[in-house]
């Protein structure tokens, strides 16, 4: 995995006005931390930031080019581990990057992606359920996939994806239990009357039928009194002519 590139300044303002104003010049606040430094107080753009995480998915090994004005401090090799987001405009509020050594190994979440669809699905109705969405695996930061690909277009109803069945990169291992199920295609689900407290399914078979049989006597007694309603409306008619005469 290659590094990016990302130009940071050093950031000396605090307080949340201070913040709020950096923010207004297209800044994210954010801080670097990790290897046994101080932490580090920077600001980076945000434009140039969101464009970077548009362009690149997965997991993202950042090469912080830190300056204060126009003076190069150091350079960095950081991943993102906190974002923070405005809750109604998801704007980014601030960043949370920590220091790497490229020749450590770490620990990082990548995500789990399904290829194919499923026989269970296509054939027999089924639902694919999606339940380990990222996979924490251990390598190192130059090793880290963008994504883990799993083919699940053999599966049928009840077949299931484990930990054990995705097959990991060179130099890229998991300690999450090979027997969690990443993927499984369940069932079409089905409806069923469900029995009052003491009423059997035959019970409730012959309830059905005694409600369609009201219901259907109760139709033809609304077709007879609506064919009726006519003659009786002329009856009445003719009885007033009379009265009139």
């Amino acid at each position: 995995m290659e590094q990016i590139k990302l130009d940071a300044q050093i950031r000396k303002q605090a307080g949340t006005r201070n913040l709020r104003s950096l923010r207004r010049e297209g800044f994210v606040p954010a801080i670097v931390y990790g290897e046994e430094r101080q932490p580090t107080a920077i600001k980076v753009m945000q434009r140039e930031f969101e464009r970077i995480r548009r362009q690149y998915h997965g997991e993202i090994i950042f090469n912080l080019n830190v300056k204060e004005g126009e003076k190069k401090l150091r350079d960095y090799s950081a991943i993102v581990r906190e974002e923070q987001h405005d809750p109604v405009s998801d704007r980014i509020l601030h960043i949370d990057f920590k220091r790497i050594n490229l020749e450590k190994e770490l620990e990082v979440k990548v995500a789990v992606i399904a290829k194919g669809d499923p026989i269970g699905v296509k054939q027999d109705g089924g639902s694919l359920e999606h339940i380990i969405w990222e996979l924490p695996v251990i390598c190192l930061p130059t090793l880290i996939p963008e994504k883990l690909e799993v083919e699940v277009s053999h599966l049928k109803i009840g077949d299931s994806i484990h930990v054990r069945d995705i097959v990991l990169p060179s130099g890229v291992r998991t300690e999450q239990d090979p027997e969690s199920v990443v993927m499984t295609v369940s069932a079409p689900h089905r409806v069923e009357e469900v029995p009052l407290e003491g009423q059997t399914p035959a019970e409730l078979e012959v309830i059905k039928e005694k409600k369609d049989k009201v219901e259907g006597e109760e139709k033809k007694e609304d077709g007879k009194k609506a064919a009726e309603a006519p003659a009786d409306k002329k009856k009445e008619e003719k009885k007033d002519d009379k009265k009139a005469g």
